[in-house]
Formats: C-alpha cells, structure tokens, sequence
C-alpha cells in the first residue's frame, strides 16, 4: 500500500544560479520519498537547490500534505547532499511535533 502511494506524490527537483547532476537529482528524489515513511498524507514535495553561493549550498524543502497543513524546511551547507540530510531532517522534526499535537488533542 506504501508503494502505491509513494507513486501518486509528486516531487519536483529544480536549481537556482547552476544545474545538478543527474545522479544529484536521484538521490535527493531518494531522501524526498523517505518522508513518506514518517507521514503518509503528503502529496507533494518540491526541493529547491540553490548554488549561487561560491561556499554554501542552500536547499529549500516545500511538503504539501491533505488539509492545509504544508512543512517548510530550509538549510545550507558546504556539500550539497548534507544540506539536503540537514533540511530532511527539520521536515522531519516538523511532522514529528504536528503528529505529536494531532495525537495529543484525541
């Protein structure tokens, strides 16, 4: 049932000021489906990389999941791929406490 879901959330890779490669693009898509493991109510995820910085590269996050409730994670490191680990792990953090705060009111 998690595979068939995975399928029908849309995730969309771009770059700012550079291209990635394609191996890059792969293995971002990778992390991105990971989340669905932690919140099966998403149905989009757009991942911004941003390299016009000549030290830091910063990766924006967007998850749109059902009912209005839409995480936003943000980071920058030297290494793209650990921007990325960095900025997966504060959506994570996110749905944690919004799982947390839906559980709590039941």
């Amino acid at each position: 049932m998690t595979f068939r879901r995975s399928l029908a959330v849309q995730i969309k890779v771009s770059a700012r000021h550079g291209q990635l490669t394609d191996d890059a693009q792969k293995e971002i898509r990778l992390k991105a489906e990971k989340l669905l493991h932690y919140f099966d109510r998403i149905s989009m995820i757009e991942v911004t990389v941003d390299l016009g910085d000549k030290i830091y590269k910063r990766v924006e996050f967007l998850v749109d999941c059902e009912h209005k409730h839409d995480f936003v994670a943000r980071d920058q490191h030297e290494e793209l791929m650990a921007a990325v680990d960095l900025a997966v792990e504060r959506i994570k953090h996110q749905i944690h406490k919004y799982k947390e705060k839906i559980q709590d009111r039941r």
